[in-house]
């Protein structure tokens, strides 16, 4: 009992090690991921060493601070997630629904055959926007119908997973798909017209993820990020970046971006809202986000059913109000975080 409360100590401290490793290959940056569960499993594995360790004290000593300290600094990762933590976004008072957007973001799952559930959640809810994500030709014929509702649109249909659907109500201008780094993974970049006449910028992202069987670095992904930070941040316009980023909201590439952007999270202070895996629940993390600028507020975010995706759709309702700029505050880059993304930007 002894030698296995010791080895799952180890494993789990390894876990936060390799995390906070800021390399870029996949072994490091796949334990970004599971920073809740690592808590959950530390807190239980602290709970049994004091219960059922009857070995060295000096090593049982040792063990209790490692995993408290392990503890803490995994709380603290996670907490500005919770409603303990302070919210960046703040709520919207009063309703004015002609500077107001909602927007659903749907990771649909390439081979999921269930397109009627995704129209019935689709107009259950009512977006104004839709961003559905890993969409073929056939999830591009099987949705069509949307265009009767929906007749703005830019469409990308693609065979690799990584093709995406855009539709929308209010008027799209000047709208760009775009191959930011690699040649088959494209971003949509376009300008949303509010009922209002005020104009947003909308970036649509679907990076790929460290993993051995599609990058076995994180280099793609947060090279492709950190030029929408780029793009965001010379924006004139209010900017909302939507996608399946395939980063969780607390890992430092998703601070870097957000520091680098000048866009906030409307995550923090309110909830994981943990859209993967819809079919594993100890095994889910927020990988579908919503950016914002500082003149945009938050009426509701919320996470949809599932329609047997591997991702739950995300939905978010948002209001311009030019005075917020004041009182919102994005994240500010030091020497450091410039001098990172400067390397990742560069990186090939």
């Amino acid at each position: 009992m002894n030698a296995f409360l010791v080895a799952f100590a180890v494993l789990l401290l390894s876990f936060t090690l390799l995390s906070i490793i800021k390399h870029q290959y996949w072994i490091f940056r796949i334990f970004d991921y599971p920073r809740i569960q690592k808590l959950v499993l530390s807190v239980i594995c602290l709970l049994l060493i004091v219960g059922f360790y009857d070995g060295n004290d000096v090593v049982f000593v040792v063990i209790i601070i490692l995993m408290g300290a392990n503890i803490l600094y995994l709380a603290l990762q996670v907490l500005p997630f919770t409603p303990l933590g302070k919210k960046q976004v703040l709520t919207a008072v009063a309703d004015v629904p002609d500077q107001s957007v909602c927007v659903m973001i749907a990771n649909v799952y390439e081979d999921n055959t269930n397109t009627s559930g995704c129209l019935r959640e689709i107009t259950k809810h009512d977006p104004d926007v839709i961003l559905l994500l890993e969409t073929n030709a056939r999830w591009d014929n099987q949705t069509s119908t949307l265009g009767e509702t929906y007749p703005y649109n830019v469409k990308v249909p693609l065979e690799n997973t990584y093709g995406m659907l855009l539709y929308s109500k209010l008027p799209l201008e000047n709208p760009e798909v775009k191959f930011l780094v690699e040649e088959d993974i494209p971003s949509i970049h376009t300008t949303i017209v509010l009922k209002s006449g005020q104009k947003i910028k909308l970036f649509c992202v679907h990076p790929t993820p460290p993993v051995p069987n599609e990058n076995p670095r994180s280099t793609e992904r947060d090279k492709e990020l950190l030029l929408v930070a780029d793009m965001a941040k010379a924006s004139q316009l209010p900017v909302i970046v939507v996608g399946d980023l395939n980063d969780v909201a607390w890992s430092y590439t998703t601070e870097l971006f957000l520091k680098m952007s000048g866009l906030i999270d409307p995550r923090r202070g309110r909830g994981f809202y943990n859209s993967f895996h819809a079919h594993y629940p100890f095994l889910r993390f927020p990988l579908d986000h919503a950016f914002i600028s500082t003149d945009l507020k938050l009426k509701k975010m919320r996470r949809l059913s599932n329609f047997n995706s591997d991702h739950f759709p995300i939905y978010i309702n948002l209001q311009y109000e030019a005075r917020a700029v004041n009182q919102q505050e994005s994240m500010t880059p030091d020497a450091d975080d410039l001098e990172i993304a400067k390397e990742k930007k560069a990186a090939i």
